[in-house]
């Protein structure tokens, strides 16, 4: 059909009636996610230990609709344990709380500890739990491009496997999605070079997808959208074989520059610049809602994608991200809300919008009571599943009247920008499910998982994983305590003693936190940084020392590994915070000698040692980000691109800095090349001014700092991929040489 007659047809077409408000259904019978979970424990414990297990799905066991499991060991049953879930995920979710509490195993994104007894212990009588919420959910935009940009199939065949062993039952699914557009665009009348001026390259799709860049980083190769397509096929038929509900995208109402050309009469305005980008990469444009090509466009879009890939009936879409609307007025925005709806149930009349709702808690100036409303009642009530998106720290149902009758999940959010650091809020999001639950006229229907990067900080996953199954708020010290021992797979009085001091201090903030890491380690040096902590830095010092201490017994472990590098991490952060007090006293006072010890040790020890830490352990490497950026890639050309897209988001996050170090990691290679060399010049640039008498600028440190930053994005180098050295070795040495000098200072600020 001539892309004209088809336009004219969908425009011309009579809106559907939106059905009645009804959750779906996972899409696979009882029968294949049945399958799906014993093929799942098999990749898990592997055929032997697999047999052990009898596993049944019965979706009639979801009374209510909400997923429930039950655990037994029947006399005289050739398999040890039944498993019988009203979803595969319910039954994996089941088979992981027989694995914790009756087996002493741990599953997670740093490692597994999965020695089980033998035989199998039987489950003492009958084992039951039903979800109080129909939805546990996971993934933010963002995860897409700070931690899955790079992932083949077999990184996530293995987080699908994490997804179902801890219930999660509704996800994002957003790969392959620019094959889609690209599609369409050309359907459209758009020619290549217009899509690919729109396009980001791959590290930066999330933010091209909300609308808040274009072009930045690209072109996005045509090899790039073929893969992702295929990988997406894979994704999908994983998540519904296992009973799980996969999000695919929607259009939002940004439409690139070529459509001007395709049709002149079309009423677009431009947004404002974001996030101290210029319109070279930024100001998208927004169709306006009441254009007879948004329908057209974003039902175009829906239709080509469900024809793909299948649908599940819900779709994410946001509009508003982190970008002020064009107008306050409540008729606007509820507008904008009904078109973006209306465009969905053109091709999907039991379509359901998830939107984040990040837009509320962060410009909350602007999204007053009148303009969150008039956006949420766009779209009729139970036809819209609100994200609440960092409920831990800002809820947003408290002060919206539980999001005016939408249906909301109580998401943690948790993590920024991917960034290391030890750091959670555990009495809230270990009190806050439970409170929304019973908040009046509550609408809450799921707990959720919504950072912006993942592999870290595994224990308040598994935590807000557990909660999203109980009815209550659990023990956090007992809890905590059988955590260190599954993890480790023995109980050590050392390393739970550590954890305990973990628990009370990192992993306790509370009011208002935000998880960013702004420690003076990963932030371009200046005299103004601020080196405050929500916790007691000895805690960490001391859960230092004792996790060392517990090495003897524990040290081959490999999650026991992790750990000690990342409490060593954290105290080595600690102590550059420390260091650099001393260099900025030292330029204050103008003593030099001062200076050049603190400054000295810094550069050429402290941070050496770091480095060389990080590089022990897979987990921590710069060299495994940067291969799995150029595995993606089918051609030289690609790899250049591919690596100058990973090297970027890490450190200057756009062309000059616009973003600089939002999404800081702490990696072998990245902090002796980069933070280490930025130190350097620091340092060198304080010293020149006390020797020379001449103030320090900061403006003319931050244009000579660009250079060495940039120089790393275009350096060609490449880092090892392999971890190299003796952790246990490498802490012992960095801990004599630290631990009197950290224990000193804490009891000096204590006094």
């Amino acid at each position: 059909m001539a892309i004209a007659a088809l336009l004219l047809l969908l425009a011309a077409a009579p809106a559907q009636a939106p059905e009645a408000p009804r959750w779906p259904r996972p899409q696979a019978d009882d029968a294949r996610q049945e399958a799906a979970v014993r093929e799942l424990l098999q990749r898990l414990l592997g055929p032997r230990a697999a047999g052990g297990f009898a596993v049944s799905v019965n979706r009639s066991l979801a009374a209510g609709g909400l997923d429930s499991y039950r655990l037994s060991s029947p006399p005289g049953a050739r398999e040890r344990v039944r498993v019988a879930g009203s979803s595969g995920v319910a039954a994996a979710a089941g088979i992981y709380r027989y694995l914790r509490e009756l087996c002493g195993c741990h599953v997670s994104w740093s490692g597994a500890q999965l020695r089980l007894p033998e035989p199998l212990p039987a489950v003492p009588g009958v084992i039951s739990a039903t979800s109080p919420n129909r939805f546990r959910y996971y993934q933010n935009v963002c995860t897409q491009s700070y931690s899955y940009v790079w992932w083949d199939w077999a990184r996530w065949e293995r987080e699908i496997d994490w997804m179902a062993l801890n219930g999660i039952n509704l996800a994002l699914a957003f790969t392959g999605q620019e094959a889609i557009w690209q599609r369409v665009y050309l359907s459209l009348g758009l020619n290549q070079s217009e899509i690919d001026e729109y396009f980001t390259g791959p590290a930066f799709l999330a933010w091209n997808r909300m609308g808040n860049l274009h072009t930045w980083a690209g072109p996005l190769p045509l090899a790039w959208n073929l893969k992702q397509l295929y990988l997406q096929y894979r994704i999908l038929e994983r998540m519904r074989s296992l009973g799980m509900i996969p999000v695919l995208p929607a259009f939002a109402g940004h439409v690139p520059r070529g459509v001007l050309r395709a049709f002149p009469r079309i009423n677009v305005t431009r947004l404002g610049s974001w996030s101290n980008f210029d319109c070279t990469y930024s100001c998208t444009y927004l169709l306006d809602p009441g254009d007879p090509m948004f329908p057209v466009i974003g039902t175009l879009f829906l239709k080509e994608l469900i024809s793909e890939f299948s649908t599940d009936h819900i779709y994410s879409a946001d509009t508003f991200n982190e970008m002020s609307p064009l107008s306050a007025e409540p008729a606007y925005l509820s507008g904008v809300s009904a078109a973006v709806f209306r465009s969905m149930t053109g091709a999907d009349p039991r379509a359901i919008w998830l939107m984040q709702g990040w837009l509320f808690q962060h410009q909350p100036d602007f999204w007053q009571p009148a303009q969150v409303r008039a956006l949420l009642h766009g779209v009729p009530i139970g036809r819209m599943l609100v994200l609440d998106l960092f409920a831990e720290s800002k809820p947003v149902y408290l002060r919206t009247e539980s999001f005016y009758g939408q249906p909301f999940i109580w998401c943690m959010l948790h993590n920024f920008g991917g960034n290391h650091g030890l750091f959670g809020t555990v009495e809230s999001i270990n009190h806050g499910p439970f409170a929304a639950r019973r908040f009046p006229n509550s609408t809450m229907v799921g707990t959720g998982l919504a950072p912006e990067g993942i592999e870290q900080n595994d224990v308040m996953y598994e935590l807000m994983s557990e909660l999203g199954w109980r009815q209550e708020p659990v023990d956090l010290v007992q809890w905590v305590a059988n955590y260190a021992e599954r993890r480790y797979g023995a109980r050590n009085v050392k390393a739970a003693g550590a954890w305990q001091l973990l628990l009370r201090s990192v992993y306790n903030c509370s009011g208002v936190c935000v998880n960013h890491n702004r420690s003076p380690l990963v932030r371009r040096p200046s005299l103004r940084m601020p080196t405050e902590l929500w916790y007691n830095e000895s805690d960490v010092y001391e859960a230092w020392r004792l996790l060392l201490e517990a090495a003897a017994e524990l040290g081959s472990s490999p999650t026991f590994r992790y750990d000690l590098v990342d409490v060593t991490r954290q105290a080595l952060q600690q102590l550059v915070s420390e260091y650099y007090l001393e260099i900025r006293q030292a330029f204050a006072s103008h003593s030099l000698p001062e200076l050049l010890i603190a400054g000295g040790v810094l550069v050429y020890d402290l941070l050496p040692e770091l480095d060389g830490l990080l590089a022990s352990d897979q987990h921590f490497l710069l060299g495994r980000w940067l291969e799995e950026a150029r595995a993606a890639a089918t051609s030289d050309k690609e790899a250049e691109l591919y690596d100058l897209n990973a090297r970027n988001q890490l450190t200057l996050w756009g062309p000059s800095g616009n973003i600089l170090d939002y999404a800081n990691k702490q990696l072998g290679g990245l902090v002796l090349d980069y933070y280490g060399v930025r130190w350097s010049l620091f340092v060198s640039a304080l010293v020149e001014s006390l020797n020379t008498g001449t103030p320090f600028h900061q403006d003319q440190f931050n244009q000579a700092v660009f250079q060495v930053e940039r120089g790393f994005i275009y350096n060609g180098k490449r880092y090892p991929s392999k971890p190299a050295g003796d952790t246990l070795e490498i802490v012992k040495k960095i801990f004599l040489k630290y631990y009197p000098h950290a224990e000193q200072r804490s009891r000096a600020g204590a006094a």
